[in-house]
């Protein structure tokens, strides 16, 4: 809702160009180092209370942005977003605890549908909403309330937290030593969380901070570096595919900026059905995260080759429709296998790091899509294609891995 108007809101506050470029590029940074952090804490504290502090804090900035009447009250409103919104991510990780490995693509590619009807219907709302005097202000604030609205319904889910870690004696200990590894630790957590409870409040965030390092640390000396390069790779191969969609469109086909966007809305929509679809194709691939990995992106990288070597405006609709569906999957897929190979009792952190990971293609696709362009409207898509390319690879010399994991998963079942 509020996303696509805050740049003609702080150009009306008097901010140059650069101001703003740098504040927007400040929100990026605070989420790229904070989603890690948030979602480890997550771990440690439990889902309940850090998806209540996430929302409860988020609500808190988008009432100060409803209150911005300056430039610097503008870029104090978001830091406490850009720190604690990570809902999405901790939303994702209370799933993951609450289902089973097998229903877990099924029930994350619902969540994803879900959110990608908000992000579908949110634009139009805050479209009409700024419409009227002072709609920016008027936004935020309905914001700030579905947030507190969401805080309340969170306080009152029927859950707790012995039902998530419980869920854990049902699946196989001996996946990987890193979830063996994890489940000690997870005891030694909860030990830890009681003694800290009797003491005192002051030295209790101190504790969970070093707890949470701790915890990164162990991420980071794990076996997961391959997953979280592939998610890398297919996250700047897709950002650059959109990076200057509307603008190649224009300059190859003669296409008007209003149908690129009407293109881009398909998609989404396309998006949505996708997410509800992912039951029927985890069934069709016997619940094989990893065959269906491998085959949505090397369909994304046959389409996205497809649309750089377009012809005429109908290979790009149809390259869009397909792309629609593999992204979707694909997205799905890497975060199922984060979690399995990764172990499900620091979701959090996984989620947190995978995060992360995007965060930095975010950062980068917009410098290699400048690069590209100097060579042509089709450079940007053309070095998707080899880094998807690149991925495939990565995925196919770690086969084996994957496959184990597999295995284990349905012998499971």
């Amino acid at each position: 809702m509020v996303v696509p108007l805050m740049n003609l809101h702080i150009k009306s506050l008097g901010a140059s160009h650069t101001v703003a470029g740098i504040i927007g590029s400040l929100y990026g940074v605070m989420q790229l180092f904070s989603s890690t952090f948030v979602g480890c804490w997550s771990d440690i504290v439990g889902r309940r209370y850090s998806l209540l502090a996430c929302i409860l804090l988020s609500a808190l900035g988008y009432f100060l942005l409803g209150n911005s009447t300056t430039v610097f009250l503008f870029a104090v409103s978001r830091v406490p977003v850009g720190i604690f919104k990570h809902t999405l991510s901790i939303s994702k990780a209370l799933l993951s605890d609450l289902v089973s490995e097998r229903d877990r693509p099924l029930v994350m590619g619902r969540f994803n549908a879900a959110s990608s009807v908000g992000f579908i219907l949110g634009p139009v709302v805050g479209g009409y909403l700024a419409e009227f005097e002072g709609g920016f202000y008027q936004t935020s604030f309905i914001c700030a309330s579905i947030f507190l609205l969401n805080g309340g319904l969170v306080w009152m889910l029927p859950w707790s937290e012995e039902n998530t870690s419980n869920r854990g004696h049902y699946q196989d200990k001996g996946t990987n030593c890193f979830s063996a590894k994890s489940n000690h630790d997870l005891h030694l957590k909860s030990a830890t969380s009681r003694a800290v409870a009797n003491s005192s409040l002051f030295q209790s965030p101190w504790i969970q901070v070093a707890t949470v390092l701790k915890k990164i640390k162990g991420i980071a000396c794990s076996n997961l570096w391959d997953v979280f390069l592939v998610r890398f790779l297919m996250s700047v191969a897709i950002l650059l595919y959109y990076s200057n969609f509307t603008l190649a469109l224009e300059e190859r086909f003669g296409v008007k900026p209003l149908f690129a966007g009407y293109l881009m809305s398909y998609s989404s929509a396309l998006g949505v059905l996708a997410g509800c679809l992912l039951g029927p194709i985890t069934r069709l691939y016997h619940h094989n995260t990893y065959r269906l990995l491998l085959h949505s992106s090397t369909f994304t990288c046959v389409l996205i080759l497809l649309y750089a070597s377009a012809l005429s405006i109908w290979m790009v609709i149809l390259s869009s429709t397909f792309l629609a569906f593999s992204t979707t999957i694909g997205r799905t897929c890497i975060i199922d296998l984060e979690l399995t190979v990764g172990g499900n009792e620091a979701s959090g952190t996984l989620l947190g790091v995978g995060q992360s990971v995007t965060s930095v293609g975010r950062i980068i696709a917009p410098l290699l899509s400048g690069i590209a362009q100097e060579f042509s409207p089709c450079g940007p898509p053309s070095l998707a294609v080899g880094l998807a390319l690149v991925a495939i690879v990565i995925m196919n010399a770690n086969k084996q891995k994957y496959c184990s994991r597999g295995s284990v998963k349905l012998k499971d079942q």
